[in-house]
């Protein structure tokens, strides 16, 4: 889409104004960013989810500054028109701003992405605030937190009693007041969503947070079955069966190579007479090279 300008945070606020749902997506490569770009998504997301989906992780918590840059550069090949935004890996903004900042360098500077996103509330605040200082674009995420899936138990259902609610309120008004662009809200209930929703001025963007968010986000491999042996999400709708697609189609070159029914004619080169000589000579000619 050579004609597709890429949004910015300025426009994403105006969506959620104008009630514009913003669409967006995960991706980790260079076609699968190319084909989003493709079929008109708002925002992708680059997120360490690729720990999972792409590395074979049990959680995200591998996943390091590396991973990303290498990812994000790949997926801003595949989609120079779209607004990208790069998970900051665990660990990597918990400790000093110095260090924070040399991630946060890395994905702008050598991952070629728009802005960052960071899991948690108050606690990061202050690095948050320091960043869009800085002059970079910082995505929030609260609710459920991959990267601290082992403070909090679990993939849990976040905001289903009061103290929770108003906790999770705390954290979205906290990250806005630090310069958060917007807000991430994951497995969260859809009534705290909708309020959040109505009382920040901020997008907010649901992956399982219910109808009456700005937006939402899920991830490729969910969305198009993308996997050997894909599990069932409540929150998540199947667009396309693409894993049962490769694997029939992987499954049929298999057959054909053993039945040598693969490659056909029209697949094969053909060489001149003349090479088939220099090779065995006149009496070569015409014969089976076997």
């Amino acid at each position: 889409m050579a004609d597709k300008q890429a949004l910015n945070i300025v426009k994403f606020k105006k969506m959620k104004t104008d009630g514009v749902p913003i669409s967006m997506l995960t991706a980790y490569d260079y076609p699968s960013a190319q084909l989003a770009e493709e079929a008109g998504i708002d925002m992708i997301l680059v997120g360490d989810s690729l720990g999972n989906v792409v590395q074979g992780n049990e959680t995200t918590l591998p996943v390091t500054i590396d991973d990303m840059v290498y990812h994000a550069r790949t997926v801003k090949r595949g989609a120079p028109h779209t607004f990208i935004v790069a998970d900051m890996p665990f660990m990597t903004y918990h400790g000093s701003i110095d260090e924070s900042m040399r991630g946060v360098r890395r994905l702008m500077q050598e991952g070629l992405a728009h802005a960052v996103k960071m899991e948690g509330g108050q606690e990061i605040c202050g690095t948050v605030a320091a960043i869009v200082a800085a002059g970079v674009p910082v995505l929030g995420h609260i609710g459920l937190t991959p990267q601290s899936v082992n403070m909090i138990g679990g993939y849990r259902i976040q905001g289903k009693d009061a103290k929770d609610a108003q906790r999770l309120m705390d954290e979205a008004k906290a990250l806005e007041a630090a310069g958060a662009f917007g807000i991430v809200l994951e497995l969260v209930t859809e009534e705290v969503a909708r309020a959040i929703s109505e009382a920040v001025s901020i997008p907010t963007i649901g992956i399982g947070a219910g109808r009456y968010v700005d937006g939402q986000v899920l991830v490729y491999h969910d969305l198009l079955r993308y996997d050997s042996s894909y599990r069932e999400k409540r929150f998540v709708k199947t667009y396309a069966d693409i894993g049962n697609v490769i694997r029939e189609g992987i499954s049929q070159y298999v057959q054909d190579v053993k039945q040598r029914s693969f490659p056909e004619e029209r697949h094969v080169f053909n060489a001149d007479e003349t090479v088939l000589e220099s090779l065995y000579g006149n009496a070569g000619k015409g014969a089976d090279p076997k």
